[in-house]
């Protein structure tokens, strides 16, 4: 995955999985046991997100249909939500301190 930014390419060395299909975007990460660690899922497409039956934060990244951040949400706790997000057409679910190790920001484009 590619951050662009005053274009500028800086590499995140991070796995992103695609989750494109009904099961897997209503699977998403629940019942994974273990924090996510140097990969991430793209939900495609998603406007919201729920924490239910997780079991570690994470960092969720709201983009919208040309892959700019539109909404940035740091270490998500589980069992919580987050309602529908104007304009979002996708949603990346990221280990937690990703947002800030990464110097992520609203207006950023993100590319994988």
């Amino acid at each position: 995955m590619q951050k662009i930014r005053n274009q500028i390419v800086h590499p995140l060395p991070i796995t992103i999985y695609v989750y494109n299909t009904f099961w897997k975007r209503f699977r998403g990460l629940m019942f994974k046991k273990k924090p996510i660690v140097n990969e991430g899922i793209w939900i495609i497409p998603c406007n919201s997100i729920h924490m239910f039956f997780m079991f570690f934060p994470i960092d969720v990244v709201f983009l919208n249909s040309n892959n700019e951040v539109i909404y940035l949400k740091e270490s998500v706790k589980p069992w919580s939500l987050i309602f529908p997000i104007n304009n979002a057409a996708s949603v990346m679910e990221l280990p937690v301190n990703t947002i800030r190790s990464y110097d992520i920001k609203i207006g950023d484009s993100l590319k994988q």
